[in-house]
């Protein structure tokens, strides 16, 4: 016996209601032919997945398994049928983009905004991850392109250069390192810093920075979003070390201050990933040689 979608229906209709028969009525099925699947179902993967009571029936721990893949392959059969309708109303492709939230809020909106009016019938989804995240999407399948910061964890990428940024400070206005222009990180260790969550490559970088010089550093608050961020060095909770892109916009909208973070390892270059084949499909090879320069280097591990 297979597995079919009539059945793994049947088992998520009879776990939500807790009674085949009205799991049976809910998939249009008749009860005995509803009770057959059920067992059938059972006998061919060995375990029992509901036990019998009074009032209905109460799921096992082994169908609650089941029924957790149930819904994902639900999820993935509807994106799926999404996807290939769209295909009928002149979508030509659909591009998966995985990036870290620096890159979302430096460097990818307006090569996004291009290549959309370049291409319109492809359509684009972008998720934020961390950059350890990002590059285990591309390497799994779930995303066709990734953009993260080093190091380069995951051998199955191919990866190259796709643009360079920099970290920064930002302080509220009328902090003691405001007007310095510049500073260094030993500066900023004396202070309360406000950092983003745990993953971030930023703050996985300070972590090792910081015990590099034997250090700790004082992490007030972490928190999601630059722009919280921001707001909480507006109310003098910390500094905090972020892009430069986003921190010189927040100089215009809250009351902070933008410093020149004096460290080598504050330029730092945004790597474009993708997964390790002789050949990429179409859609990905477009964008690639969209943002990618000819000039730029294939970046190392």
């Amino acid at each position: 016996m297979r597995l079919d979608l009539t059945t793994l229906n049947l088992v998520l209709a009879i776990e939500q209601t807790r009674s085949i028969t009205r799991g049976a009525e809910r998939e249009h099925l008749a009860l005995a032919a509803a009770s057959k699947r059920l067992s059938d179902l059972e006998s061919r993967l060995g375990v029992q997945l509901f036990e019998r009571r009074a009032r209905g029936v109460e799921p096992t721990e082994a169908c609650r398994a089941l029924v957790r893949h149930i819904r994902s392959l639900n999820a993935s059969l509807h994106a799926l049928e999404s996807e290939v309708v769209e295909f009928a109303r002149g979508i030509k492709g659909h591009l998966r983009i995985a990036a870290n939230a620096g890159a979302i809020a430096e460097c990818l909106p307006a090569d996004l905004a291009a290549f959309s009016e370049k291409h319109p019938q492809i359509r684009i989804s972008l998720e934020d991850m961390t950059s350890s995240e990002v590059q285990a999407a591309v390497a799994e399948g779930r995303a066709d392109i990734g953009v993260f910061t080093a190091p380069l964890l995951d051998n199955r990428l191919d990866v190259r250069v796709y643009a360079q940024g920099r970290l920064g400070v930002l302080v509220p206005r009328g902090h003691p390192l405001a007007g310095r222009g510049a500073v260094s990180f030993d500066d900023l260790l004396d202070h309360d810093l406000i950092g983003l969550h745990v993953g971030a490559a930023a703050q996985e970088l300070m972590h090792e920075q910081a015990l590099a010089r034997g250090r700790t550093i004082k992490a007030r608050l972490q928190v999601r979003g630059f722009d919280a961020i921001a707001q909480l060095v507006e109310q003098r909770l910390g500094v905090a070390v972020l892009p430069e892109g986003p921190a010189r916009r927040f100089t215009q909208v809250f009351a902070v201050e933008l410093l020149t973070l004096a460290e080598p390892w504050a330029q730092r270059d945004y790597l474009l990933g993708v997964q390790r084949q002789e050949r990429l499909p179409t859609v990905v090879q477009r964008f690639v040689d969209s943002v990618v320069k000819q000039d730029k280097q294939e970046a190392q591990p």
